[in-house]
Formats: structure tokens, sequence, C-alpha cells
């Protein structure tokens, strides 16, 4: 959304947002399989849904026959109330975690098929909202993740929606550049940016207090997203 506000196309943005995610997020594949944070199965399960959502969507885009102007509009709405939507997961994220760990109703009683069969549709959802908007992969998913499957410990499901969202955001971010919809001189100064940023946000991270740090990234979500939403 930054992207936005220093004249980037909306189109433009998320095809470069979603190639840098792949890029950056590729790291954190290695990371996690060596630690043994990531299960496969379950990515595989999201896959199942999302890579194909994915393909689907940009295929209705490009058949669409919009102009540029409407397209561009069309991603802006939806980046917005996508924004919105990450702004409320990341609000209530530890609420929905203690609701997953505590309550027994149906959706933490799912048999194996059962499970199987929402992270498809989980997947699917994520699919069309990351490849209009490049938001979702992160808040949203893991969320959901963590009412499917509640016994598994967190670091596990963070680590497996990393694994899922590096295919995804690759086949979307490949699949709009082929719209021509990368702007490939803000990727590289993108990722080099990226390489300080994360230094200094590794040696910071465990100075900030998560109780303020959370409330403050939603309340700035939620306000860019209903400039752009609404």
């Amino acid at each position: 959304p930054i992207l936005l506000y220093f004249g980037v196309s909306p189109a433009n943005a998320v095809g470069t947002d979603l190639l840098y995610a792949a890029i950056t997020k590729s790291g954190g594949i290695h990371v996690h399989n060596k630690k043994r944070n990531i299960d496969w199965h379950i990515t595989l399960m999201l896959a199942l849904g999302s890579v194909p959502a994915a393909l689907i969507t940009l295929w209705a885009l490009h058949a669409s026959g919009l102009d540029t102007a409407t397209i561009n509009k069309v991603i802006k709405k939806s980046l917005g109330w996508a924004m919105l939507l990450t702004a409320l997961a990341i609000l209530f994220k530890q609420k929905i975690m203690d609701f997953s760990h505590n309550n027994n109703v149906w959706i933490t009683r799912m048999t194996r098929k059962q499970q199987d069969i929402a992270t498809v549709i989980v997947g699917l959802i994520m699919g069309v909202i990351v490849t209009l908007t490049s938001i979702g992969a992160g808040a949203l998913s893991t969320v959901a993740l963590f009412l499917l499957y509640p016994l598994l410990p967190v670091v596990r499901l963070v680590g497996t929606e990393i694994a899922h969202a590096v295919p995804l955001t690759l086949v979307a971010g490949i699949g709009h550049a082929s719209f021509g919809n990368v702007d490939w001189g803000l990727l590289v100064n993108l990722l080099i940016g990226s390489l300080p940023g994360i230094y200094l946000g590794s040696h910071l991270a465990h100075r900030a207090a998560e109780k303020y740090l959370r409330p403050a990234l939603a309340l700035m979500m939620f306000y860019a997203g209903s400039k752009l939403a609404l």
C-alpha cells in the first residue's frame, strides 16, 4: 500500500510486491524447514487451492477486456478491503488463537479429510485475495490455520504459511509480470533496501512490545485500507 503513495499504479504495486514477497520469503523456507517448522501436507493442501485460484484470477483479469484504469480501480478497492480484513486479523489474532485452543466446536473437531477440504478452500480464497492485492498470505491465512489446526505449535503454522506463500506469490507475480504489471527497477530497489531493513529489524524485534506494536500496526492498516476501500 505504501507504493501507492509514491505514485505507483495499483496494478504495478501489486505485481511488484508479489515478486518481492516471493524472493524475500524464499529464505524463510530454508530456515523453517531446517528447524522442522513446516507441515508440508498442509502446505500442499493450501497450494492445491491457491495456485489454481491465482491462475484463474489472472486469466479473468486478462479476459475481462477491462481497460487499465478500471482494472487499477478494481485492484485498489480489493486492496483496501484486504487491508481492513488483515487489520482485524492482526488485532484479534490472540483472541482467535485462544478460542481455537480452548473451545470444542465443530471447526476444531473436523476429521483429517474435512481438514484437508477446508484447507484447500482456504487456499482457494487466499489465491484470489493475494493475486488481486498481494495482501493476505500472512495474517489472514495464518489466522485461518489457527482455527483449523489448533493443536499445531504456532511456529509450525507460521513456517507452513511462509512455505505456502512462496509458490503462490511467485505464480501470481509472474502472471502480473506477463501483463506488464511489474516495475523491475522498483523491485531491485526494494530488494536492496530490504537487506539493511532485515538486519535492523532482527535486532530491534526483541525490544518491541507486541501489545503496543500489534494495535499500532492494525490501526495503520485500518486507516489506509479505509481510504482505499471507502
